[in-house]
């Protein structure tokens, strides 16, 4: 039945369509699925906290903050390997290993597993964000509803981000954000014809999010910003871009995993305790912490007390500020404690939190001088988007995600200024956002685009297997008969194992020809090490690193110890010019009319 609705569906668009149009209609639907997971994701988190609580109200209560975190972390570790069978690709730096490595194609349980997945853990106290899994989830249904089309990989790519900026849009109510956060995170640029279909999905999922699910994320009235606060925001940008250094450093170092020796349930059972300590002691750190932002955005600074082993102590300004302060460096703690032991989130809503609570910091302390009045609640929306920016390395996104979500569009300068600051100091220090870090040191995949088409290269159908090897015992007057007979400009000398001992340059052997006694002369005289040795499986992309800092053409290739063939640096620009090529023509549908 599929294969012959699939039949008609390509027959209707062979005639009655073109490409352009029909990847319109198909980021409609994908703005639909994006946005009802959205809405799912909601519902299941909140049928989880509801089960949750009827679980604390079975223990004594502070026991609650020790267990249900550990409860839910183990549930999820129990989905993954039982149910999953593992194929849970988590994050969002895999959707970007899949476009770079995988043509764009996410497995199909990628489109619902995460729902499951992260509602337990984070629905039972895990300190994480749902936004990396619904970006996941949005990413999945688009990549294979274009599978499902048989589109190309650039328009699957499209749909991909298309179902990515639907589910973001429809859980903050952000269209916009949504839109940048696909352009700046996903696919790395901005264009007017990519623009369109993430625009349409990502309206489209808002408003399914509204008429399914209506509740606003956060509510802000502001009056507006004062010049005499400008400096602070000055000091806001600076910090929230070192505090984006610092969560990137504790993020990748504990999501990588914690207690890896030990077997997938004791590392979560473990991993859960220390997050319910964490939590005994900072209630806040409890899920995403969604509430706790929103009462202090309301300017209800007394919300920290609630649930706190040291209430009475907060009502000491100094004591509150050193607590505001332990929350800013810890809530990242807890987020790559709960993801590290098995946990499904994301670091999106404890950056929030992080930036929130750090803007609340400066505002608060500030106030405690007397020497002038700041506003809380503008300070913790800026710091939210100083953060954001300095984390994803996506100031556009940050600006206008705060903005819509808090409806505070007359803190657009503050927002532009912290933002700007943040994401130049965090680029000091780390040249990509924490997703394309983690790729480039552990898988080395890279965002540049050309970096990226050489690597869809294949060395191996690059590699000159037509060479004749020498031996460092040939006399040169047997080199100069195959000489004359060869057009090769490198010759390989190796031993009886296959193994390089080094080469002969044409360039270098004309200039040795007459100088050395060829009656007693071997190869070994006039061999030489070559500059560099290109492995067999080795990227493409640092093969052609080596080339440009050599300053050479040819290089031998090794495989296993022993010598295989020649790579050439003008073959492999002629296989690169054919990449480029076959992907702009995939690319031509958006700008032809």
């Amino acid at each position: 039945m599929l294969k012959t609705l699939l039949h008609k569906i390509n027959h209707w668009r062979s005639n009655q369509t073109t490409p352009r149009n029909f990847l319109i209609y198909c980021s409609v639907l994908v703005g639909l699925l994006g946005g009802m997971a959205a809405v799912v994701l909601k519902y299941l988190v909140h049928l989880m906290e509801e089960l949750s609580r009827h679980i604390a109200q079975q223990v004594p209560y502070h026991y609650s903050f020790l267990l249900l975190p550990a409860l839910g972390l183990l549930l999820t570790v129990a989905y993954q390997h039982l149910v999953n069978r593992d194929h849970l690709q988590k994050g969002i730096g895999n959707i970007l290993m899949n476009i770079k490595k995988n043509k764009a194609n996410i497995p199909y349980d990628n489109a619902y597993a995460h729902l499951i997945s992260s509602s337990l853990t984070v629905g039972f106290g895990g300190s994480s964000g749902l936004e990396a899994p619904i970006v996941v989830t949005g990413a999945a249904m688009g990549s294979n509803a274009a599978r499902f089309f048989n589109l190309s990989t650039y328009e699957k790519t499209v749909l991909l981000a298309a179902g990515s900026a639907a589910g973001i849009a429809a859980v903050f109510n952000s269209p916009i954000a949504g839109v940048l956060f696909a352009l700046e995170i996903l696919i790395g640029e901005i264009t007017i014809p990519t623009f369109i279909p993430l625009l349409i999905a990502s309206a489209t999922g808002v408003v399914v999010g509204k008429l399914l699910h209506s509740r606003q994320l956060f509510h802000l009235v502001t009056e507006g910003w004062l010049m005499t606060a400008l400096p602070f925001y000055v000091v806001l940008g600076v910090l929230s871009g070192l505090i984006a250094v610092y969560i990137n450093k504790v993020a990748h170092n504990l999501e990588s995993g914690i207690l890896k020796k030990h077997n997938r349930y004791l590392r979560a059972a473990a991993g859960g305790l220390m997050l319910g300590v964490l939590i005994l002691l900072f209630p806040p750190l409890l899920g995403e912490g969604y509430h706790y932002l929103q009462a202090i955005l309301n300017g209800n600074v007394e919300v920290l007390k609630e649930e706190s082993l040291y209430a009475d102590w907060l009502s000491d300004p100094i004591f509150m500020l050193v607590f505001i302060a332990a929350l800013v460096m810890i809530k990242i703690v807890a987020a790559g404690i709960t993801l590290g032991a098995g946990g499904n989130g994301g670091t999106f809503a404890p950056t929030m939190f992080t930036g929130a609570f750090l803007g609340l910091l400066l505002a608060y302390g500030v106030n405690q001088t007397g020497l002038i009045h700041l506003s809380t609640s503008n300070f913790i929306a800026v710091g939210m988007a100083g953060a954001l920016s300095g984390v994803l390395h996506a100031p556009l996104t940050a600006i206008f995600l705060i903005a819509e979500i808090t409806g505070g569009y007359l803190l657009f300068i503050p927002l532009m200024i912290v933002s700007a600051i943040s994401y130049i100091i965090s680029r000091l220090f780390n040249p990509h956002n924490m997703y394309w870090h983690a790729l480039i040191h552990e898988k080395d995949i890279h965002p540049d685009q050309d970096y990226s088409m050489l690597n869809n290269i294949s060395l191996q159908n690059l590699i000159n297997k037509d060479f004749t090897a020498l031996s460092k015992d040939m006399p040169l007057t047997d080199f100069y008969k195959i000489l004359s007979s060869s057009t090769a400009n490198i010759f390989a000398v190796t031993n009886s194992q296959q193994q390089l001992e080094g080469v002969i340059w044409m360039d270098e052997i004309r200039k040795q020809m007459f100088k050395v006694n060829s009656a007693d002369a071997v190869v070994g005289d006039v061999m030489v090490k070559p500059p560099a040795i290109i492995s067999y499986n080795q990227p493409v992309s640092s093969v052609m690193n080596v080339f440009d800092n050599m300053d050479v053409w040819q290089l031998p290739v090794v495989k296993n110890e022993k010598f295989v063939g020649f790579v050439s640096k003008s073959a492999l620009l002629t296989q690169y010019r054919q990449v480029f090529i076959q992907q702009h023509k995939e690319a031509d549908f958006f700008v032809k009319p």
